[in-house]
């Protein structure tokens, strides 16, 4: 599905990714301040309609049809002993997703998205077949990052390269915006090392829970995560992106970054779901900080460490709602709000059309009939 990429076919895709016109987002705003309500009365729906008018390019705006994209991957440092479920829940979370039973599944069909399951890296026999599976299995997870590189580095291209074809093709399909979600047991161990290692955070900072990790067990997962950081600590030094992706992620973060730089390539509104998946977002932004400008933090993750994360980026997320599965739950909610604030722009009455004029009087939130 993907085609192959080398490192400099990878730096072409990053730099064709342009920063959005700032001065759109004043135009859709005097748009907003047309509309049948006191001005920013709205709050965040109005923000998100004029990123959301900046990203296209202009009005009216598009929230539908949504996909969400859960990559899913195996993790060699589940070896470590960091994670409380056994390497083999991913491939039978899998199979339920497949059989639509899973959290994302029902929020997926509560929110009015699609849902997309890819297969990039997961470890045992071939999955059952299904309309909504994409099989592009890399290799069957990754190797130990407490000992080795996650990834060889084309391995890692390959990754990166499935994501942004993945993108490329919800476009084709006419997708106006992407949801991220993630599959993988062990990815918070190796998304807190790529987050240390692109922030600078300390791995006592970023080792959370996971999938239910038991609190006498964080002090092995910090540990876990400082030895693969020393392990490679040359290759964190270099900075290189890359690099420190292959080295430190996994075949389902990769793909995700891919799929956050293919969706800011190709004009599409990318919701990130978590904990997880903010770690891709890094990814993405050290490789084409354009990048931002496309996405929207969908929630804050109860995991330990995110909330530092995003106070880190200067994002504020959407919603606060102490959710941990991953999938893509909380980016499913976010892409409800992001059609809710289309809607609003499109589909709401102006004040001239309803012959309404605003209180003059400055705090006034009231409408007052034109008489």
């Amino acid at each position: 599905m993907a085609s192959v990429f080398s490192v400099q076919r990878l730096r072409r895709e990053c730099a064709a990714i342009l920063p959005v016109d700032p001065s759109l987002r004043e135009k859709a705003q005097a748009r907003l301040d047309q509309l049948a309500k006191p001005q920013g009365s709205l709050g965040r729906l109005e923000e998100m309609a004029c990123r959301l008018y900046a990203i296209q390019g202009g009005g009216p705006l598009r929230a539908r049809p949504a996909l969400m994209v859960t990559i899913a991957g195996d993790h060699g440092v589940v070896r470590e002993g960091v994670a409380a479920a056994p390497a083999e829940t991913t491939a039978r979370m899998m199979e339920v997703f497949l059989r639509g039973g899973g959290g994302i599944n029902v929020l997926c069909a509560a929110a009015g998205v699609d849902f997309r399951l890819v297969n990039a890296g997961v470890a045992g026999p071939p999955l059952p077949a299904g309309p909504c599976l994409r099989e592009a299995r890399i290799a069957p997870g990754t190797a130990n990052i407490a000992r080795e590189p996650a990834m060889k580095e084309e391995e890692c291209l390959q990754a990166l390269a499935l994501g942004f074809a993945l993108a490329r093709e919800a476009r084709d399909e006419g997708y106006a915006a992407l949801g991220t979600g993630e599959m993988g047991i062990g990815n918070t161990t190796a998304s807190s090392a790529l987050l240390c290692a692109f922030l600078g955070f300390s791995p006592e900072e970023m080792a959370g829970r996971g999938a239910g990790l038991a609190p006498a067990g964080l002090a092995h997962k910090a540990a876990v995560i400082s030895r693969a950081l020393s392990t490679h600590a040359a290759v964190v030094r270099g900075k290189d992106p890359l690099s420190v992706l292959a080295a430190l992620g996994g075949y389902e973060i990769a793909a995700l970054a891919g799929l956050i730089l293919g969706g800011a390539a190709c004009r599409l509104a990318v919701m990130l779901d978590g904990f997880i998946a903010t770690a891709a977002f890094v990814a993405a932004q050290a490789l084409a900080p354009a990048a931002l400008d496309y996405c929207f933090f969908s929630h804050v993750s109860a995991e330990s460490g995110h909330a530092g994360v995003l106070r880190r980026l200067g994002q504020k997320p959407l919603l606060d709602l102490g959710l941990r599965l991953g999938e893509g739950t909380g980016s499913a909610l976010g892409l409800f709000l992001l059609e809710a604030a289309a809607r609003i722009f499109n589909d709401m009455a102006t004040l001239e059309s309803g012959g309404i004029v605003l209180p003059e009087a400055e705090g006034g939130s009231g409408l007052q009939k034109n008489r």
